[in-house]
Parts: structure tokens; sequence; C-alpha cells
């Protein structure tokens, strides 16, 4: 079996809570160098998690002889240029999501993807989840009849640091590093997952404000679009809401039934139609990211074909900036 030896860049709070220990626990691959521009970082993260190596140069790490693929997990304006310093370097890359901070690098990655015949995954995990494979079965075994339409909605209050000066603002408030606001760091799950289900999303629409007027970026949006079959969908964003009007909801409308599920609270699936209302839960693994790591690994190894490519992901960029009226 081919053993996948992955090189993190970046070792930051996803690789702790969501990735890192997966790469692990798959047959065939372990984790053998991380990378943090912080050197105090890298080396505290090599050490709590017996890493051998840890560098402070991006080139460095993705020269090791001893990796032969690397994960990117900084924030989303350098996902470009490693990703393609990487696949150079004939080394698949694995890359968070969302792919780039706008659609023209991921064009990017893409060229660079095909010119070199090295695959590059994104990091859209809950395609992979048993939560949103549940979902989808409901959308396509036919209980809540044809899809008629799609309806996206999230509201939460502020967070403690949206209040903090503009020099001291998160990463995610930072359109330059981020590609925009909370949007573009939590709608591409949303979107990501609505394409999986019913195909690319063709034409898109929005209109964003900023209303709280804590940050630059937008903090409420209102979008309409359209999938390539036809069908219609909408959604609404509002990241300065009362705690009252707090929501994690799509949902699925057919003519035979609906299904209410929610992205990031994992809330119980709803399914409604003439034979009653239903609740499901499902669980997750401890490590959301287990299931499309795993699929990445055997993808490498030759045993499996994983679809979550740059080339899949590549249409949420493309919808969020058509929302945001990048172009």
């Amino acid at each position: 079996m081919k053993i996948i030896r992955w090189g993190f860049i970046g070792c930051g709070e996803v690789t702790e809570l969501k990735s890192g220990p997966a790469f692990n626990d798959v047959e065939g691959s372990k984790v053998v160098a991380v990378m943090s521009r912080s050197e105090k970082r890298a080396k505290t993260y090599a050490e709590k998690h017996g890493v051998p190596k840890w560098y402070v140069d991006a080139q460095q790490i993705i020269d090791d002889p001893d990796v032969n693929a690397i994960y990117v997990a900084t924030p989303p304006s350098s996902h470009a240029t490693y990703a393609i310093m990487a696949m150079k370097a004939g080394k698949p890359v694995y890359v968070e999501k969302p792919l780039a901070a706008n659609y023209e690098d991921c064009a990017r990655i893409n060229r660079v993807s095909e010119q070199t015949g090295i695959p590059c995954f994104v990091a859209y995990y809950r395609r992979y989840l048993p939560y949103f494979q549940k979902v989808k079965q409901f959308i396509t075994n036919g209980v809540i009849g044809k899809v008629i339409n799609v309806q996206v909605r999230y509201a939460c209050p502020p967070r403690d640091h949206d209040f903090l000066s503009s020099d001291n603002l998160p990463w995610r408030l930072r359109p330059e590093i981020s590609g925009g606001g909370y949007f573009y760091d939590l709608a591409p799950h949303q979107l990501d997952l609505l394409q999986d289900f019913f195909g690319v999303i063709i034409d898109a629409n929005g209109i964003c404000a900023n209303r709280g007027g804590l940050y630059s970026p937008e903090d409420t949006l209102s979008a309409c679009f359209k999938f390539e079959s036809g069908l219609p969908g909408s959604g609404s964003w509002c990241f300065v809401g009362h705690e009252a009007a707090r929501e994690d909801r799509i949902e699925v409308i057919g003519d035979k039934g609906i299904v209410k599920f929610s992205v990031f609270n994992y809330e119980p699936i709803q399914l409604i139609n003439s034979d009653g209302a239903t609740n499901i839960t499902v669980p997750n693994p401890s490590y959301v990211q287990l299931p499309i790591i795993e699929s990445v690994i055997r993808h490498l190894q030759g045993l499996d074909i994983c679809t979550c490519t740059s080339v899949s992901a590549t249409p949420v960029n493309w919808v969020l900036d058509k929302i945001l009226g990048k172009f």
C-alpha cells in the first residue's frame, strides 16, 4: 500500500478540532511535517501531536523528500499560492474551503492541476458526513416528490471580536485575506452542499449591505439563484441580528413534502410529507473531516475516486463572487 506522508501548511484551530488527527487515523497515512510562519506555533503543534518535523518556510516543507502530499490549512488568500507551489513540485494537495479568495484564483489552481496532472482536493467535508448523506437520500429517493424550491436562512448575533478595532479584527473580517466577511467563510458550506444535491448554480444575484456598522465587509445579504436544472433557490444571511433571530436552516420543498436541516448545528433532520412528520438524528464522527480525508487518501492510493476536487469546488466561488457583485 502506498503511504501518504502529509505536510501541513498552517497548523491553527481547524487542524486541532476538525482535521489534523484524522490524517493519522486512516490506514496508510501519517503526518510527517508541519509549517507555520510562527516558529512557536509550528514547534508547539509538532511536539503536541508527535510530528517529527516542523518548518517556518512553505518552500522547505514542499521540498521535503519525506513529504509526498500537502494539506493547505491557511486563510483563503494564500490557498492558490501554496496549492500551485505544491502541484508544480509534483505533490497532491488538499486545501481548506473555500478553494480561494476569489473565482479567478480558483481558475488558476485548476489550470495548474490540469497542466501538471496533479490532483487538488478541497475540504468540503460536509458532502461526506452521514448527516448530509441522509438529507441527500431523502431528496433523491422521492419521499418529498419533485423538488420545486430551495431556501437557505442563516442569522446570528455579532461575536465578541466583531467589536474590536479594525486593526485587530480576525482575518475572516478582512476581505483581502478571506475574500469577504462571514458570508465568504460560512456560505461556501451551504452552497457546496446544494450544488452537490442539485447540480451547478448557473445564475446568481445578491443584495448586500452593512447594517451593523461594526466592520467594513457586508454583514447582511439576500440572494436568489438558479440551478442548471432550472430549480430556483434563495438565501438570506445576517451576522448582526438579535439572539432571538438566530437560525441555521435549509428547507428543500417538494410537491409531496419538505425536508428541513441545519448546516452547522446538526439539529435533527425534519421530514414532513403525507405520512406525517419525522425527526431524524444522525451522529457524525468526532473529527468531522475524517470521511473526506479517508476518501482523498484512498484516491491517492488508487483505491477510490474522491470527487471533491478543485474543479467541483470552483462553482462555489463563482456564486459567492456573483452574489457579492465582484463581477
